[in-house]
């Protein structure tokens, strides 16, 4: 009915986090001149309010598709009180209850799956970077 709107609540804050901390790191995309005058990009690791708005948009995503989904039910309608279970006390109780299990289990299933794929991608990047300073 609603359970959507968890993830969302979740995205809104990661999308925020990770903005603030955009706006924190130092010398994003500055260019390394070297000896030849030649511009390169700096060999980095991927910031981390990168990665944070992966997980924002994983989140989003998912809290759209959910939503048209129940549009498409009939759940969501665009008058007033917009969650038709918020019209009656009964199914709100039903729609929190959802929101507590359904809607909660979807966000941190989201986010876990987001932090295996940080865990990878910092593990292949430590790999690359091992690399490239050993053939240096």
């Amino acid at each position: 009915m609603a359970c959507f709107l968890v993830p969302a609540a979740e995205a809104a804050i990661v999308t925020v986090v990770a903005q603030v901390n955009k706006s924190k790191e130092k010398n994003k995309g500055e260019l390394n001149i070297n000896t030849n005058g030649v511009a390169t990009a700096p060999e980095t690791k991927i910031s981390f309010s990168t990665k944070l708005m992966w997980l924002a948009r994983l989140l989003w995503g998912g809290a759209f598709l959910l939503a048209y989904e129940h549009i498409w039910h009939g759940e969501v309608v665009p008058w007033f009180p917009f969650l038709t279970a918020a019209s009656n006390p009964a199914d709100t109780a039903e729609m929190l209850s959802e929101m507590r299990t359904v809607g909660v289990s979807m966000a941190i299933l989201v986010t876990l799956v987001w932090a295996i794929v940080v865990l990878v991608t910092n593990s292949m990047t430590k790999k690359v970077l091992k690399t490239k300073s050993t053939a240096a």
